[in-house]
């Protein structure tokens, strides 16, 4: 049997309510399936807006098999290209990072407007017409200071998930940051495993000591279910939207995507050792420090914590079937000065412990599953409705994909 009808197979045969079979979480065919059917269809995070301020600005990254770039034109719009010379397929931009007038191929430097329009290459004959060899564009949509990439033919409509976003993080005025810090770590451990960590924290009193000073460990916290009966998150709610900020707990049909905002404990404003600010100018005029975090979260990229004094994003991208990088960004006033608004090592301690936590459970995760004695487990329904409801939107998101055959072609353009 191939792999694509052994993974529907399991996916049509699995227990609701339990984790997935083995080869979900290490086997290659299937990897390369999720690839397929997922990654390359969906509306993926993949940086932000203040990343690439000015005109010539751009960032990379690696989607898969796909090298993109996105870059800001000289009229200011955010595009997203793929990052392939139209010559010999040469990388364009080969740093992380970075500014430039033209986008010059190292190879044999044909060079590209700031659009992808090839602008020059050198001795290519008589017959040969550059406006028919420009960088292939990649669908990109950013919204409230979020830049958003698909690589289908035919991406998902954006408008829903703008619109149910946008008034939530609006307010907090992302775009007029900055990027404090930066850190990648590479957990040794399928995507879907690096998730369902995230979504429940059952296991955070045992894990975590740091987050746990400021962050609840409720269910009705991290689930998605249940908020609307806890009177603490109810209050924190009112309080919010009495300063006309969004507050309450929505997601999309499919569920997909989700945002919310929620108290912290006891006083704290801010991830921080004693839930104090770690800085001291907030994100925007326009909200105080005592908002309790907006979380967001949008199978398959992103999670993140949106504070009064600061901001912390995560983006999830696969690397192989037991390999997955998660890029954490922490998002500051774009005036504030480091040794003189906030510290650095007290910004940044809560989740980079955490998130070093969390790549060991993780990785022992990964070592579990890959025994031959592995059988799917029941998930606690009390603790881990967060963590069922990703899994039920991966199966309806990949089943039906699955039983489409061959009908995954990606964007191309000539």
């Amino acid at each position: 049997m191939d792999a694509r009808n052994e993974m529907l197979r399991l996916i049509q045969n699995r227990r609701q309510g339990f984790s997935l079979p083995r080869p979900f979480y290490n086997a290659p065919d299937f990897y390369r399936l999720d690839l397929e059917l997922v990654w390359y269809r969906e509306w993926l995070f993949v940086g932000h807006e203040c990343e690439i301020a000015k005109p010539g600005s751009y960032f990379t990254v690696q989607v898969g098999d796909y090298p993109v770039v996105v870059v800001r034109g000289r009229d200011g719009i955010i595009r997203a290209l793929h990052n392939s010379c139209r010559h010999r397929g040469s990388r364009v931009c080969t740093g992380r990072k970075g500014t430039a007038a033209r986008l010059v191929c190292p190879y044999h430097q044909w060079t590209y407007d700031l659009d992808g329009s090839l602008l020059f290459a050198r001795e290519m004959g008589e017959a040969f017409c550059k406006e028919d060899f420009s960088m292939k564009p990649v669908a990109c949509e950013s919204v409230a200071g979020y830049i958003f990439i698909c690589l289908a033919e035919e991406p998902a409509d954006f408008t829903p998930f703008r619109e149910t976003m946008e008034p939530y993080f609006a307010p907090h005025n992302l775009a007029e940051t900055k990027v404090a810090h930066e850190a990648t770590i590479i957990e040794k451990g399928n995507w879907k495993l690096v998730w369902e960590n995230n979504r429940e924290c059952y296991h955070c009193s045992a894990n975590h000591p740091e987050l746990c000073k400021t962050f609840p460990e409720a269910p009705t916290v991290t689930g998605v279910s249940g908020a609307e009966k806890d009177p603490e998150i109810m209050e924190h709610w009112s309080r919010c939207e009495a300063a006309g900020l969004p507050s309450r707990f929505r997601i999309d049909e499919a569920g997909q995507y989700r945002v919310t905002r929620a108290p912290l404990l006891r006083d704290a404003v801010s991830y921080t050792m004693t839930g104090r600010p770690a800085v001291k100018r907030r994100l925007s005029d326009r909200v105080s420090e005592r908002i309790g975090t907006l979380m967001l979260y949008h199978y398959p990229t992103t999670w993140n914590h949106i504070l009064g004094d600061h901001a912390v994003t995560f983006r999830v991208l696969p690397l192989s079937a037991t390999e997955t990088a998660v890029t954490t960004k922490w998002l500051v006033h774009k005036d504030a000065v480091e040794g003189v608004d906030y510290d650095l090592k007290e910004l940044i301690h809560v989740w980079t412990e955490t998130n070093d936590e969390d790549r060991r459970i993780v990785e022992e995760n990964a070592l579990g599953v890959k025994s031959p004695a592995y059988e799917p487990g029941p998930y606690s329904p009390v603790h881990e409705g967060g963590v069922i409801q990703f899994v039920e939107w991966y199966a309806s998101f990949i089943g039906p994909r699955l039983a489409e055959g061959a009908d995954t072609k990606l964007r191309r353009v000539a």
